[in-house]
């Protein structure tokens, strides 16, 4: 334990420290491996966990950025302040959404999500009720402030993403090793069994998408006032592919393998952009033969053990 206190420590000097060495350019990049991350994370409750197909997440993630968009622009309301609204509406949303359909399973879930994706574009392209813009979006959003201090440069942004992250983790990790979190797990591993342990699967997956979707929102929050400007075009399907290709790639369920799938994903990318030609053809590749030779992931969760204390009752260990 104490040689994994020292190694979690180091890690989170190395966040602290790596934007001195590095120009705008390389942290803003840093930005967007932090952005994805969350998402990642925010997705992998739903894949990962509780074994549902979700191929429309970037709703969720629309649902926030335009929330914070709209009324910080229309109330002037301070984007940070916001964070729990978009997370109460993409929650709200997820919980419209998803309540007929979760009793879907496998790739009906899948194409009903991506249904779902392509209908909030549509409908945010068709300028809902005036107010979203329609294609051209939402200009003039406010930077985030903290105590007077506006964040504006990519060095200021980095410690707000990664701050976001690193929260994002431990609650995430606590959740993981919860009641919720075990039920998820049996809910993933064998439904059938697990409902048949007095599991209640429906209010499970529920509760699933709706804490997701409301992570999700809030890190459309932070997208919104980082951009200060969002678009249609910003929440594609091609969105939802990347959050899910680095739940897949890093391994269902793995907190540090969401971490390294965004880096594979969306860093990995721009420190090859000089071969701009065939990147991408070098990555399809490599997700292929990850695909093949390694179906569970770059970093799978470790399988659970659980023994017996000596009062009798079961005990999980991680």
């Amino acid at each position: 334990m104490g040689r994994m206190a020292w190694l979690y420590g180091a890690l989170v000097l190395l966040t602290a420290v790596l934007p001195a060495f590095l120009n705008p350019y390389w942290v803003d990049v840093l930005n967007s491996i932090g952005i994805y991350a969350v998402l990642a994370l925010s997705l992998n409750l739903i894949v990962g966990h509780a074994g549902l197909f979700n191929l429309g997440h970037a709703a969720f993630y629309a649902v926030g950025a335009y929330t914070a968009a709209i009324l910080n622009t229309q109330f002037q309301i301070p984007v940070l302040w916001l964070m729990p609204v978009c997370a109460l509406t993409a929650g709200l949303f997820a919980l419209m959404v998803a309540r007929p359909i979760i009793h879907l399973r496998g790739d009906y879930l899948c194409i009903v999500t991506i249904g779902v994706g392509e209908i909030v574009r549509i409908a945010l392209i068709n300028d809902v009720f005036g107010i979203t813009g329609g294609s051209n979006g939402i200009f003039g959003i406010a930077r985030p402030s903290l105590m007077g201090w506006v964040i504006r440069t990519p060095h200021q942004f980095y410690y707000l993403i990664w701050a976001l992250v690193g929260v994002t983790i431990i609650l995430f990790h606590l959740l993981e090793y919860s009641r919720f979190g075990r039920a998820l797990n049996y809910l993933r591993e064998d439904e059938t069994a697990a409902e048949g342990s007095g599991i209640n699967t429906a209010h499970y997956k529920l509760a699933s998408f709706v804490v997701g979707a409301a992570w999700a929102g809030m890190v459309g929050n932070v997208y919104a006032a980082k951009m200060t400007i969002i678009s249609p075009e910003s929440f594609s399907f091609w969105e939802s592919v990347l959050m899910f290709a680095i739940v897949i790639l890093g391994g269902c369920g793995s907190i540090p393998g969401m971490l390294l799938g965004a880096f594979l994903v969306v860093g990995l990318p721009e420190v090859f952009r000089g071969f701009a030609n065939a990147r991408m053809l070098v990555f399809g590749a490599a997700m292929v033969v990850m695909m093949i030779f390694r179906t569970q992931g770059i970093l799978p969760p470790r399988p659970r053990r659980y023994r017996l204390p000596e009062n009798g009752a079961g005990e999980g260990e991680g």
